[in-house]
């Protein structure tokens, strides 16, 4: 979705001081929505208010008038305002909040008429979200910026609610694989690379919110300089050695978040680089075909990534679609991750201690982000003691083994990270949350209550104060009403403070002498009279300064402690990858062991060779539904020593075809990502780019029938495969003539072996293509197996060498629902096509359709199915019963 451009705001000329602030406002985010604070809603004005009334489905009102017109106005309560924020992100909108910077007694201090002051405190886009509310706990919520200079092209990542930055450095035609592999929400661009079509696509497939900037912030001098300036660093070297490109990326985040973040920087982490070499290529239709991280339905469930989910942690869970999303190419590093993953594998005891501890561990980086953004509050200060002692407890557990039993190098590193006690940052940190932090803590921190007794004298003098008044509030109610015989409460409330409340029956002796002398009137509602005595003034004055009193160190408390955490954070944020790191491994391990999958061989041949795999969506699956899975075979070599290059896949519809090719693609995934993979046997050598083309599909926007689409996705395929690839394609050529289609699909298999010399699975109903394995040194065929028995198709799904003998598609019909008539006539047809396939076929001669006199094909329903329903089950004896059996069965 691409930012519109807005439209412009009315003049402030004769503006009242309130909406000179949002004219003000309005001015430094003219692209925004404004939602300036008032009391306790957040009000929009002008167009603002049209815009998000009809989003939101809120009301359109008028408040005042501006040049002489009313403004319109709408609203939503400050408390809500979260779930209001996300629809509105949700629809493409960026919103400006402006806020109340004191209260309106401080502004009174200035004068009775001077006006609260306000200001933009952030600037709310899809990618710089932090509220647990705005987000998917279990889902990256990512920023990404895309440069171009030079030949060379950089995507750029920030996950703003984790502190984590990434930098890719990749080719213009590379990046529609870079951005899938993130899944950004919001993607900011130089507004120049407009104008470059493989720049336009890629950003289209993406599907973030797209931002144009202005291309002058992506000039490799100002971005570098907005980078020193993020980091506070003189130069950045440190961080290694960036492209112009690079450079350019990750300064056009540096330039948006110090315009949405309004002076407050996240607390993040040195960026981490990336080349295209470190990373398998996914393009987005690979990953839409696959499944991996959402199903084509769009929901997590039925995806890869929710098959073999069994991480404990929202931490967790990113890192292991993180994984998922972008698999390693480095046979050690993949070996690293799968060392990790054996390590508890067989020792389920040890392996549920550790994950039983995590299940405690809280969301540290995003409780971190929060903090040192300025918008959390004391639980999240509560996330971080909380954590920090979960850290201890699985250091503690991991070192249980003693030097018998020394972690591989993964877990080693995390029990460093995790060992706060080690950590003289943390190990202080930790002790200082436990001890200062109370039990039960609010929200917000203005509204007091979470710093433990004890922590600072002078609080506890404050709130004894305050709690001792509260007593004596309670004394002296009970006081006025024996002296006054009059059943009355005390309340409060934020403009009148303390006063006395009765019924306005009641109220008449307070206002008649004596009582009146002491009963001071104040107010006159519908159904009650307030009042106020000297006392009661007197009290309140008191009251009121030692609950400000206590209010304002538990605020000074809190910002020293956000002081300490920010100062702690590269240690907070290394516990939290540690923590998500452990729950990855002990998860996938959890999953293997559930399934049965083995570690799989990493190494860069160009072999591969599967043993008795399954597919692990559709397993699961089958597997809740009762049924058992077929596993299969597959042996590819792209040398054609240990196997073919390329496989040719025949068999029914119905029986398998594209399960068995997709089944071998996300072996591939799951063992470069790290994982175990559900296989008896899997050697790999590793895949470098891996495309998919199963299923049929439209592209309607963008003017492209499903053939087309279909041929775009195959010419990308034949133009960047590579020896080391691995391709599945799945009935290339159908969408056409047969024979266009047949050619088509013909001269593809030979440019896969003789061009690309990738290994390849390539399923077809084309039986001609068959004979390619005696014509091409390196291609075989396969079939998913199929039977007849008494005129029904019984799939057994199992791949087995050699060509299909047919199709079945007849037969698959039936299976379907397709009327028997039709079924009928189809194997007519099909009769007299396969008498005649060794000349043109002559169907001249075949009678019309309704001339034909078979029983079968015959519509709606049989003579034997209308003797049934005529038949009267209750009023048969069962010699009539008997009777009409053995009509029915000569009807038959």
């Amino acid at each position: 979705m691409n930012a519109q451009a807005p439209a412009p705001p009315p003049d402030s000329a004769g503006a009242t001081p309130v909406m000179a602030q949002f004219f003000e406002a309005k001015a430094r985010q003219p692209d925004a929505l404004v939602f300036f604070r008032m009391g306790d809603f957040y009000e929009l004005f002008f167009e603002d208010a049209q815009k998000a009334a009809a989003t939101l489905g809120i009301t359109l009102t008028a408040r005042g008038q501006h040049g002489g017109q009313p403004i319109p106005m709408a609203g939503v309560p400050a408390h809500a305002m979260e779930a209001y924020l996300a629809k509105l992100i949700r629809a493409g909108f960026k919103v400006a909040v402006c806020d109340q910077l004191e209260d309106p007694a401080e502004a009174r201090k200035r004068g009775s008429k001077a006006v609260v002051r306000r200001d933009v405190v952030r600037v709310v886009t899809p990618g710089t979200l932090t509220e647990d509310g705005l987000l998917d706990a279990r889902g990256a919520n990512r920023l990404a910026a895309v440069a171009a200079r030079a030949g060379g092209a950089a995507v750029a990542s920030v996950e703003l609610s984790t502190g984590e930055v990434e930098c890719l450095a990749t080719t213009v035609q590379g990046l529609a694989s870079a951005l899938a592999a993130l899944g950004p929400s919001e993607i900011l661009v130089p507004d120049r690379l407009f104008a470059d079509a493989d720049i336009s696509a890629a950003l289209k497939s993406a599907g973030g919110f797209v931002q144009p900037l202005p291309s002058a912030m992506a000039e490799p001098g100002a971005s570098e300089a907005r980078l020193k300036r993020l980091y506070g660093v003189e130069t950045l070297d440190g961080f290694g050695k960036f492209s112009g490109a690079e450079i350019s990326a990750l300064g056009l985040i540096a330039a948006h978040l110090e315009t949405t973040q309004a002076g407050r920087m996240p607390a993040l982490s040195a960026p981490r680089r990336a080349g295209e070499a470190d990373v398998m290529a996914i393009d987005p239709a690979t990953r839409a075909s696959l499944e991996i991280e959402r199903a084509t339905s769009g929901a997590r469930d039925g995806s890869l990534l929710a098959a073999i989910d069994r991480t404990v942690t929202a931490p967790g869970a990113r890192l292991l679609a993180a994984r998922l999303a972008r698999p390693l190419l480095d046979p050690a590093a993949i070996e690293a991750r799968l060392d990790a993953v054996a390590w508890r594998l067989t020792r389920r005891a040890e392996r549920r201690d550790l994950r039983e501890a995590l299940r405690a561990m809280p969301d540290m980086a995003r409780a971190l982000a929060r903090l040192a953004l300025g918008r959390g509050g004391p639980r999240d200060l509560g996330a971080l003691r909380d954590g920090l002692e979960v850290a201890g407890r699985l250091s503690a557990l991991i070192g249980g083994g003693g030097a018998l039993d020394p972690p591989p190098a993964e877990i080693a590193q995390a029990a460093v990270a995790l060992d706060i006690a080690a950590s003289a940052d943390l190990s202080a940190l930790s002790e200082l949350l436990a001890q200062g932090l109370a039990t039960d803590l609010p929200v917000l921190a203005r509204d007091g209550g979470f710093v433990a007794a004890g922590v600072r004298p002078e609080l506890d003098q404050a709130r004894a104060l305050r709690d001792d008044s509260r007593r004596v509030v309670a004394a002296l109610e009970a006081r006025l009403a024996g002296e006054s015989g009059v059943a009355l409460k005390i309340r409060h409330n934020a403009v009148l403070g303390y006063f006395v409340e009765t019924t306005a029956k009641a109220a008449e002796p307070l206002m008649k002498p004596p009582l009146n002398a002491t009963f001071i009137h104040r107010q006159t509602m519908a159904n009650q009279v307030r009042f106020t005595t000297v006392e009661l003034a007197e009290l309140d004055a008191r009251i009121a300064q030692a609950g400000e009193r206590a209010l304002a160190i538990e605020l000074e408390t809190f910002e020293a402690w956000r002081a300490v955490v920010t100062a702690a954070a590269p240690s907070i944020q290394s516990a939290a990858r540690a923590a998500a790191t452990l729950d990855v491994a002990l998860g996938v391990a959890e999953w293997a062991d559930d399934v049965g999958a083995s570690r799989p061989l990493i190494d860069r041949s160009t072999a591969f060779e599967a043993e008795a795999a399954r597919h692990p969506v559709v397993e699961a699956a089958v597997t809740r539904a009762g049924e058992a899975f077929t596993p299969n075979d597959c042996r590819l070599d792209g040398q054609g020593v240990g196997g073919p290059r390329l496989a040719i896949v025949t068999g029914p519809n119905m029986a398998g075809k594209s399960t068995f090719l997709r089944q071998n693609a996300l072996l591939a995934v799951l063992a470069q990502a790290g994982c175990y993979v559900p296989a008896k046997r899997l050697r790999l050598g590793v895949v470098d780019r891996l495309f998919s083309r199963v299923g049929a599909g439209d592209d309607l926007a963008r003017g492209r029938s499903t053939f087309m689409t279909e041929m775009v996705e195959t010419a990308a395929i034949l133009t960047q495969a590579t020896p080391r690839s691995l391709v599945i394609l799945d009935e290339i050529g159908r969408g056409t003539a047969t024979y266009d289609g047949l050619a088509i699909a013909w001269a593809c298999v030979e440019a896969l072996h003789e061009t690309n010399r990738c290994r390849a699975l390539f399923a077809t109903h084309y039986h001609e293509l068959s004979v390619l394995e005696d014509r091409l040194a390196y291609v075989a065929n396969l079939s998913l197996r199929a039977k007849e028995w008494n005129g029904d198709l019984i799939f057994l799904h199992e791949a087995a060498p050699g060509p299909a003998d047919r199709s079945y598609g007849v037969q698959v019909a039936k299976l379907a629902g397709v009327p028997a008539g039709v079924v009928a006539r189809a194997r007519q047809v099909l009769e007299r096509l396969e008498r005649e396939a060794s000349g043109p076929a002559n169907l001249d001669d075949l009678p019309l359709f309704a001339a034909v006199a078979e029983p079968a094909a015959r519509f709606g329903p049989s003579r034997a199915e209308e003797a049934l329903a005529a038949l009267d089950p209750d009023g048969m004896s069962p010699r009539e019963a008997l009777d009409a059996l053995y009509r029915l069965k000569g009807l038959v």
